[in-house]
C-alpha cells in the first residue's frame, strides 16, 4: 500500500531549507507501484507506467497542408509562370488514383494524400486558373505546403515518457496515433481532514469563537487538480487520542495523511504530538513564510515495514495554500510517479518595496498591472496576513524572494507564480 519505509527521511536540523526538502523528497520517496489500464478517455491527469512507443508515422503519409495544387517541383519554369493542366481533384480521406506525369497538376485540399511523383503544393490564392490548367508563378520552394509522412512523430519513437502527467494534447497525441488505453500507476491515496475545536462544518450551527473550515475544500479542490483519490474525513477536535486513533487509522489504507492546523507550539497544538508517538516525525519547520510550521512525518500503514506519509499544515488558509504548493505539491508527484515539475517563476517588476529576514523564502500575494512604459508589475495586497482568505482571490500569484534576499525597492525583477501554475 504505502511507498514509504519509517526511516526513509533523516533531518535533524531546527529549520528545513525546501531545497533539502526537495532533495530527500526525490531521493527518499519511492512511487505507488501498482498500475492499471484506463482508456483514453480516462486518462488525462493520471501518471503514465511506461513508456508508450509511436506504432506508426505522424501523419502516416505525405499531405497537403492547405487548398491549392500539387505539382512536380522539377517542372516549374525557375524564372517565370508555368502552366499546369489539371487532372484530378483530392480532398482528405480519399488517395489519388495515378501518380502526376509530366506537366500537370493536381487540385488538392487540406490534409489529403500528395499525389505520387508531386513534392508541391501551390496555395490556391496564389494561383490562377484557365479552362482545365491552373498558371502558377516562380520562386516557390520545393516541397512548399507539404508535410511529409512521419514529420510530427516517427514510428518507433518515443511518444510520451514514463512518469508523465498527461495532459489533454498528450491525450490527444496518443488518440492520433491510433490508441485506445494506456497503461498508468494508480491514484494516490489521501486522508483529508482538519483539526481544531474552533472549526465547524459550513452550513451547520457556528458559535460565536468557531470558524467555517475554508482548508479542507482548498486542499481537496488542489488534491484533485493533482489526480488524487480523496477520503475527506472531515474535522478531528483537539483531543490527543482522538488525533492519535485518526491519523493511525487513515495511515492503514492512505499513500497519505494530510491534515491542516495543530502543528504550531500551542498547547493545544496535538497534531505534531500525535504524529511522534505513533510514527516518525522528520521535520515541523520548515524555512519558508508563510507556512514555516509544516510537519512532515511517517506513519506506519497496514503493511509491516512499511508506511504512509504525514503532512501537517498550519491552519491559517494562506499558511496551508502555500505549504500545499510548495511542501505537498512535489510530494505528491513523487509518490505518483509522476516526472518532476519544477516550478518556473516568470520575472515581473515590483510596483513596491519590501523587507525580509535572510534564511528564508517568502512568497508575497500579489497582483500584476501593466506599469507605466507597458511592463508588467506586481503590486502586493495591501494585507499580509495569513488568514486574509481575499488575499488569495484578490490577487493573480505569488512573488518568491529567496533565502538571501532581505531588501527589495520598486522596479527590482523578482519571479512571479501564478495561481494557474500553482494549482495546475
Amino acid at each position: 500500500m504505502a511507498q514509504l519505509s519509517d526511516d526513509c527521511f533523516a533531518f535533524s536540523g531546527p529549520l528545513m531549507p525546501i531545497a533539502e526538502m526537495e532533495r530527500l523528497i526525490a531521493e527518499r520517496v519511492q512511487p505507488v507501484s501498482e498500475t492499471e489500464t484506463v482508456k483514453l478517455a480516462a486518462a488525462r491527469g493520471r501518471v503514465l507506467a511506461d513508456n508508450v512507443i509511436a506504432p506508426l508515422d505522424l501523419p502516416p503519409f505525405d499531405n497537403s497542408a492547405v487548398d491549392g495544387y500539387a505539382v512536380r517541383h522539377r517542372d516549374l519554369d525557375p524564372n517565370g509562370e508555368t502552366k499546369l493542366s489539371i487532372t484530378g481533384r483530392l480532398t482528405a480521406g480519399r488517395a489519388a488514383d495515378a501518380s502526376l506525369g509530366t506537366g500537370q497538376a493536381t487540385r488538392i485540399f487540406t490534409g489529403a494524400p500528395m499525389p505520387a511523383d508531386a513534392d508541391t503544393v501551390f496555395m490556391q490564392e496564389d494561383v490562377r486558373t484557365e479552362d482545365d490548367a491552373v498558371i502558377v508563378p516562380a520562386g516557390l520552394k520545393p516541397g512548399a505546403n507539404r508535410r511529409l509522412a512521419g514529420e510530427d512523430v516517427k514510428k518507433g519513437s518515443l511518444l510520451l515518457p514514463a512518469g508523465r502527467r498527461l495532459a489533454v494534447q498528450d491525450v490527444a497525441l496518443a488518440a492520433a496515433v491510433g490508441l485506445t488505453e494506456l497503461k498508468v500507476r494508480r491514484r494516490v491515496r489521501v486522508a483529508l481532514f482538519s483539526t481544531g475545536d474552533e472549526i465547524v462544518e459550513p452550513g451547520k450551527p457556528r458559535p460565536a469563537a468557531a470558524l467555517y473550515d475554508a482548508n479542507r475544500f482548498l486542499l481537496d479542490g488542489m488534491l484533485d487538480r493533482l489526480g488524487a483519490e480523496v477520503t475527506d474525513l472531515g474535522i478531528l477536535k483537539d483531543d490527543p487520542a482522538a488525533l492519535e486513533a485518526g491519523i493511525a487509522k487513515a495511515a492503514r489504507d492512505h499513500d497519505l495523511v494530510l491534515t491542516s492546523g495543530g502543528v504550531s507550539t500551542g498547547e493545544a497544538d496535538h497534531v505534531r504530538d500525535a504524529v511522534e508517538k505513533i510514527g516518525k516525525l522528520v521535520f515541523w519547520r520548515v524555512a519558508i513564510k508563510p507556512g514555516r510550521p509544516v510537519a512532515m512525518g511517517v506513519v506506519p500503514a497496514g503493511n509491516p515495514g512499511t508506511a504512509a506519509a504525514f503532512l501537517g499544515l498550519p491552519g491559517n488558509p494562506v499558511a496551508a495554500f502555500v505549504t500545499f504548493v510548495r511542501v505537498v505539491r512535489p510530494l505528491f508527484l513523487r509518490l505518483a510517479g509522476a516526472n518532476a515539475e519544477p516550478l518556473t517563476a516568470l520575472p515581473v517588476r515590483l510596483a513596491f518595496r519590501y523587507r525580509k529576514k535572510s534564511g528564508r523564502r517568502e512568497y508575497v500575494r500579489v497582483a500584476l498591472r501593466p506599469g507605466t512604459d507597458g511592463t508588467i508589475e506586481a503590486v502586493k495586497h495591501p494585507q499580509e496576513g495569513a488568514g486574509v482568505i481575499t488575499s488569495l482571490t484578490e490577487t493573480d500569484g505569488l512573488a518568491e524572494l529567496a533565502e538571501d534576499t532581505t531588501t527589495l525597492e520598486p522596479g527590482a525583477t523578482v519571479g512571479f507564480l501564478s495561481y494557474a501554475t500553482l494549482m495546475g
